[in-house]
């Protein structure tokens, strides 16, 4: 079999990091991240009008609007409040949230072939979690599920998320692989030394994930299952006693 660029980066991947929604689930399917969103405005609006004003945001974005409200006012106690409204909408979204095609089985496959899981995602950890044990996935990922800390809030392009998967996994940079959806997922992991694999499963977010770039694109799980189960990944897989 001839090695690709993408079969030799996921072949050399002891460890491999996902970002939530995007690549294992699409977190407001059924939930929309615009409801979430307005409401996250309308709490600021309504307790600290002059936190968004003047801020660069996208409107329908919950991240897009705690980012803004952290650059505006970063020790604003109004920030833990505005973040726990995001979690707690999370978490609704997260019990209905729809999967990823093939991601599942790329988990189970990875998880097959002894390679570490681990989730680096702004997703709040106790959302990531309803939604993993909903499916029966939380055994692949835990105790390594790195999502949004209440407490400190460091979201991507920060490579933060990425720093605490690779502390609990006990994995060098160069171990790891990621697998995320968006420019700051790129971002966080080039800053972190983790190699990247851009997910893209519309033509605005593989031109986005171009415009940085990105050298490994797909836009599917199903691409990199086809080329995980094609790999010679078994040699990760622990000798049996």
């Amino acid at each position: 079999m001839t090695m690709t660029p993408l079969s030799a980066a996921l072949d050399s991947a002891k460890c491999v990091f996902f970002d939530f929604d995007g690549p294992i689930c699409r977190l407001f399917s059924e939930h929309p991240a615009d409801l979430v969103a307005g409401r996250l405005r309308k709490l600021l609006d309504d307790k600290a009008p002059r936190v968004l004003a003047g801020n660069k945001y996208q409107p329908h974005d919950p991240h897009s609007i705690l980012r803004a409200a952290l650059r505006a006012a970063p020790g604003h106690e109004l920030i833990r409040t505005v973040e726990q409204q995001l979690t707690d909408e999370e978490e609704t979204a997260a019990g209905s949230a729809a999967s990823t095609p093939n991601a599942h089985a790329l988990i189970e496959e990875l998880h097959g072939q002894g390679r570490t899981l681990a989730v680096t995602s702004n997703n709040s950890a106790t959302a990531i979690r309803v939604y993993l044990n909903r499916h029966g996935l939380d055994k692949y990922f835990s105790p390594h599920v790195h999502g949004r800390q209440a407490d400190r809030i460091r979201l991507k392009p920060d490579p933060d998320c990425l720093k605490r998967a690779l502390e609990s996994t006990g994995a060098t940079p160069g171990e790891c692989l990621m697998i995320g959806d968006t420019p700051s997922d790129w971002e966080a992991a080039n800053e972190a030394g983790v190699g990247f694999v851009g997910y893209a499963r519309v033509t605005r977010k593989v031109k986005a994930l171009e415009q940085k770039k990105v050298q490994l694109v797909v836009r599917s799980m199903e691409e990199v299952l086809d080329v995980i189960r094609g790999t010679a990944g078994a040699v990760v897989r622990p000798p049996d006693n």
